[in-house]
């Protein structure tokens, strides 16, 4: 399908709908998701796919995709570019689960939410560590995050060493050259490097 076919899919249309409706900017039935994310070093053993399985088969709704890494990624240095997750990582993993309106909505967010932690939980053994390292593409309030309107920067750095690893100092430097008073920010955002 095109992408935009696929948009059509994903804001909860039926197959074969007009793209037309997107003009609408109506949602046919309001969709919640929770993803979460993981990097692999080393082949998941015997154990863990067992694992993945069993939690799998009991949670039901949820979904895991897998993405290989390796070949000409891992020619290019981590500190190349903002993205350091390079050599050394053999796939990257999205856990997703989503609901809809009429299957709880917003009541059940913690029902799902806690599904995805579970899955989230059991594969650790088996993922990164130290830290256990993120995609910033599927952005996760559970690994870090600030609460207020400002960024601070010693709860930055949790996630922000799980998004960009060794790369997030050096982003903070550049934040604090281009942004200092830190006005685009969010939960996760890059704060400005404090002065030393």
């Amino acid at each position: 399908m095109s992408w935009v076919e696929s948009t059509l899919y994903w804001a909860g249309f039926s197959n074969g709908s007009s793209i037309d409706v997107l003009l609408d900017r109506v949602a046919v039935n309001k969709v919640f998701a929770k993803h979460k994310s993981d990097y692999y070093k080393a082949v998941i053993p015997k154990q863990g796919l067992e694992t993945l399985w069993q939690v799998l088969m009991d949670i039901e709704d949820i979904f895991v995709q897998m993405n290989p890494y390796g070949g000409r990624m891992e020619e290019i240095s981590d500190s190349e570019t903002a993205f350091a997750h390079r050599a050394g990582n053999l796939f990257k993993v999205l856990y997703g689960i989503q609901w809809s309106e009429s299957e709880g909505g917003v009541n059940a967010t913690a029902r799902y939410v806690e599904l995805s932690r579970r899955l989230y939980n059991a594969m650790a053994p088996y993922a990164s560590s130290n830290p256990r390292e993120a995609f910033i593409n599927y952005r996760d309030l559970d690994i870090g995050s600030n609460e207020s309107d400002e960024t601070d920067f010693e709860d930055a750095k949790e996630y922000g060493a799980k998004y960009f690893r060794n790369n997030f100092i050096r982003l903070a430097d550049v934040k604090a050259k281009i942004d200092p008073k830190n006005f685009f920010k969010n939960e996760q955002s890059i704060p400005p490097l404090p002065s030393h």
